[in-house]
């Protein structure tokens, strides 16, 4: 297998982990030398890098195709470059395949492998194949046109919402204002907070990027991050009459990313808040266990039914069961649950009595 990067750490990884599937390697830093590598070894596949200083790989690729020995060599793109421009240029280059930074080694194992079965295949069953491929190639290219449409619709939403907050700040700054009209600015503020949230959310389920969503773990204060999430959600509670309670010891400390933490905490209280009814509680809780530190949001509304538990963690799921409040979970649960387990967590649902609790485990800090 020809790997050809021009980062040193992304050849290493490729090569390690194809070494050790019993794959054969060699490695390249470059168009050039990628070429004079290709002509003296003929490798049955080849793994190219698409950005490339002096001659890239689209380049690297045409190149390939042009020679008699390499008109059926499976070559894979591998790229950090997620726009669908790069995608149909890697095709019309003639590349095979088509895989995005961070890649999964499992995933570069089984494309490297599914490339060197198709390459043994008949005629007839290739002619299978290139059908599915085709469909593949659809997929990915909506995938991607969905993602960029979907940085668009954040870049062009947060906008608006963040000069919505700006004037309800510029309101409150009014000495002049009545109470009631400074409420309603507060309100403002909230639900203009709550929004950009959303959209947030919706950018990081998008991309699905574990490097993002890893974020960068150090030792977090709970009670200090409980305590903050808590105020800024007194003024929604306490307009729908539900009481807000914490019960987290002072010396609780955990390993996490603060501001992906602090969102997890946020969209679980959100969530709590829309099914608590009116004149209840939510309570967030926090103590030591066997997992480390687990984290319980808890409402007094009607619950989740039990094989309801783990859907509530997929995008968009309806809750219709008599027992649960009709709607839409949305898409903060699939959010906590990518933002818990990539930095090492787990998260659950249990029953209430009434209600429902949300958990999250985390990892101790002494």
């Amino acid at each position: 297998i020809l790997i050809v990067d021009d980062n040193e750490q992304n050849r290493a990884l490729a090569q390690t982990t194809l070494e050790e599937e019993g794959h054969r390697t060699r490695i390249a830093s470059g168009g050039e030398e990628a070429l004079r590598a290709f002509d003296e070894d003929l490798p049955d596949c080849v793994v190219l890098d698409v950005r490339m200083p002096g001659t890239d790989g689209l380049a690297v690729c045409r190149a390939i195709r042009q020679r008699a020995v390499g008109a059926d060599t499976p070559i894979l793109f591998l790229t950090a470059l997620r726009g669908v421009e790069t995608f149909d240029d890697a095709l019309a280059a003639g590349g095979d395949d088509f895989l995005i930074k961070p890649v999964r080694p499992t995933e570069l194992i089984v494309r490297v492998q599914a490339a060197l079965k198709l390459r043994r295949l008949t005629s007839e069953n290739r002619g299978y194949y290139e059908t599915i491929r085709s469909q593949r190639d659809a997929m990915m290219r909506m995938q991607l046109q969905k993602e960029e449409l979907m940085a668009f619709v954040v870049h062009d939403l947060k906008n608006p919402v963040s000069t919505l907050d700006l004037h309800a700040q510029l309101l409150l700054r009014d000495k002049s204002l009545s109470p009631s009209s400074q409420e309603s600015a507060r309100a403002i503020r909230n639900e203009a907070s709550l929004l950009l949230r959303q959209i947030s959310t919706l950018l990081d389920l998008s991309k699905n990027d574990e490097t993002d969503l890893a974020g960068v773990p150090a030792p977090v204060g709970l009670a200090e991050l409980v305590a903050d999430v808590q105020r800024s959600f007194q003024l929604r509670a306490s307009t729908k009459q539900v009481a807000l309670s914490a019960d987290v010891a002072s010396d609780l400390w955990v390993m996490a990313d603060r501001d992906l933490l602090r969102r997890v905490l946020e969209n679980l209280l959100d969530n709590a808040l829309r099914h608590a009814p009116h004149d209840t509680s939510v309570c967030i809780a926090a103590a030591h266990s066997s997992e480390g530190v687990v984290v319980r949001v808890s409402d007094q509304g009607l619950g989740i039914p039990e094989h309801m538990h783990h859907k509530v963690f997929e995008r968009f799921v309806q809750a219709e069961d008599v027992r649960a409040v009709k709607g839409s979970y949305g898409l903060g649960l699939a959010f906590c649950k990518l933002a818990v387990e990539h930095q090492g967590g787990h998260i659950w649902v249990e029953d209430g009595n009434p209600g429902a609790t949300f958990c999250v485990s985390l990892r101790h800090v002494e």
